[in-house]
């Protein structure tokens, strides 16, 4: 199925462009030191927006900052410190941000780990579902009251079309049973579909937003846990693959399109709407994930 899928992205992706701009509004970004991440970084902050660069790693994080200040003529970009394998690191980013930042208009959930060989966050969960479902879910909850007070905003959650593979193992979240690399991705993926469409709801009628997305195959530091092959593949494949820019062109689009402004809980390709699984649609699995993600990080989110 993903090949025929990726036959198509280079082939054929949806002429889409915005003069939109994001003056007086920030913007945080998680893993935005390179890939699509930083793209988008780059593209909104030459909209005017003040852009928080949520990264782990320093060094990279602050060339990345410079290169984004560089290529969009904004010097109101920054890096902020931020681990979402880590709860701690996640609650003391939060923490800086709701006591520093006036307002926040814009949350990209992009970071993300693929394919990696079992292990846990320091909090105890299988890495894939632990990074890319709860430290987002967790990031989100600690960031919404912010939000609220900054509305209208957006919320956008970088998937996957991985999440089509994917089923969401109740009883098993951690892959503690058995692990399947690949599964426990997929897993994950369509954990960011679903967290979009439940949290939708329970936003109504407060100005925020929300949206998942697949950016496309896109050539990443994504692939660096894949095997030897699989990356020699993707090479070869380079003329049906998305460079970062063209990856990131859906994460923009569902940050900034104006039709989008009273859209929420979608799910979108090439800058488009499209179908999720028919999984992702589940609201009671949504409703019994999102418990069990207030369970397993003890919280209370009403």
């Amino acid at each position: 199925m993903w090949q025929s899928e990726m036959a198509g992205f280079r082939m054929f992706q949806r002429s889409w462009s915005s003069p939109e701009r994001l003056d007086g509004k920030t913007a945080i970004i998680t893993g935005a030191n390179s890939g699509i991440g930083k793209e988008t970084a780059i593209d909104l902050a030459k909209r005017g927006a003040r852009i928080i660069m949520a990264c782990r790693d320093l060094e990279r994080g602050q060339a990345a900052v410079q290169e984004v200040i560089e290529r969009s003529d904004n010097d109101n970009v920054v890096y902020m410190n931020l681990d979402l394998s880590d709860s701690k690191s996640i609650r003391e980013f939060a923490e800086a941000v709701n006591k520093d930042e006036p307002r926040l208009n814009l949350l990209i959930n992009n970071a993300g780990v693929m394919f990696s060989a079992y292990g846990k966050t320091v909090d105890g969960f299988e890495s894939q579902i632990g990074i890319n479902h709860f430290g987002h879910f967790l990031l989100t909850y600690l960031l919404i009251d912010l939000m609220k007070r900054s509305a209208p905003g957006r919320i956008v959650m970088v998937s996957s079309i991985a999440h089509r593979l994917g089923t969401i193992n109740l009883d098993d979240i951690n892959s503690e049973k058995s692990y399947d690399r690949k599964l426990a991705y997929s897993q994950s993926k369509l954990a960011n579909v679903l967290f979009a469409r439940t949290l939708a709801k329970k936003l109504e009628g407060t100005g925020i937003t929300t949206y998942s997305l697949h950016p496309g195959i896109v050539q990443s530091e994504l692939w660096r846990h894949t095997s030897a092959p699989m990356q020699l593949l993707m090479k070869l494949a380079g003329p049906i693959i998305k460079t970062a820019p063209q990856g990131a062109r859906t994460v923009i689009y569902c940050a900034v399109e104006p039709s989008l402004a009273k859209q929420s809980g979608g799910y979108y390709s090439d800058c488009g709407p499209t179908n999720p699984a028919e999984a992702g649609k589940d609201d009671v699995l949504g409703e019994k994930l999102w418990e069990l993600s207030c369970q397993m990080l003890s919280l209370t989110w009403e």
